[in-house]
């Protein structure tokens, strides 16, 4: 079904105040989200997204997470740079990757990768609670404050290594990787509750990457599903690379 642009710009004047001037950029650039989910749906198998996920789209104001002077770009549904050596992903891949997580309102989610803090706002208006990781401290810190800033008082973050996951906080109900890992951290698979889902970017910065759903059975064993080429910044932290 077409998510009209009139009912992405309803959904986020219901959401933010009658003086928020970004609600209408919002709304299209959600509308241009809802177009990219159709052209493709051969790959993802997803022609739309969930209305909660284009609803919390339309209502988190990315403006408020990308680098001080970008704010002009912050509703095009492109990447941005956020600094050292960091973007803030483009707006589509936010809205998929949200997506196949297929969030419940109950559930623990882990992200590795914090970044600007953008994708843990996204994931904080579906979730109950959401747990962050960013290994650059300057970006961690700094998100963790926008996040408190824009009033996300579910979202616990910290600065560590995220390819050994949040053991302390395990299990969670879905993981999301926000960075290219050169294969599947088992600490993440591990952390994983049964009938929980991994959404991870695999492969390396000189060659092919795919963005990855991984759900585990009850049995511990795992389904691995390949849904599309993607570019991300490396992940760092864990063992070091294969020779």
């Amino acid at each position: 079904m077409k998510i009209s642009n009139g009912l992405l710009f309803a959904i986020a004047m219901t959401s933010a105040s009658a003086q928020d001037i970004h609600a209408p950029a919002r709304a299209k650039m959600a509308d241009e989200i809802a177009v990219m989910a159709r052209d493709t749906a051969s790959e993802t198998g997803r022609a739309a997204f969930g209305l909660r996920v284009m609803s919390a789209i339309t209502k988190v104001e990315r403006h408020r997470f990308v680098a001080t002077g970008d704010e002009a770009n912050a509703y095009r549904n492109r990447p941005l740079a956020i600094g050292n050596g960091q973007t803030i992903s483009q707006p589509y891949i936010v809205a998929l990757m949200t997506d196949l997580l297929d969030l419940k309102p109950g559930d623990k989610v882990l992200e590795i990768g914090t970044g600007s803090g953008y994708q843990a706002a996204v994931l904080a208006e579906l979730a109950s609670t959401v747990y962050t990781i960013e290994i650059v401290e300057p970006l961690g810190r700094l998100a963790a404050q926008r996040l408190l800033a824009a009033g996300y008082r579910n979202v616990i973050a910290r600065i560590g290594d995220g390819y050994q996951g949040w053991r302390e906080a395990a299990p969670f109900d879905a993981i999301m990787v926000t960075a290219a890992a050169r294969e599947v951290p088992p600490a993440l698979i591990e952390q994983l509750k049964p009938d929980g889902k991994l959404v991870i970017p695999v492969g390396s910065q000189t060659s092919h990457q795919e963005l990855l759903v991984i759900t585990k059975s009850a049995d511990g064993a795992t389904q691995t599903r390949r849904v599309l080429a993607v570019r991300f910044v490396p992940l760092t932290g864990g063992p070091a690379p294969k020779k």
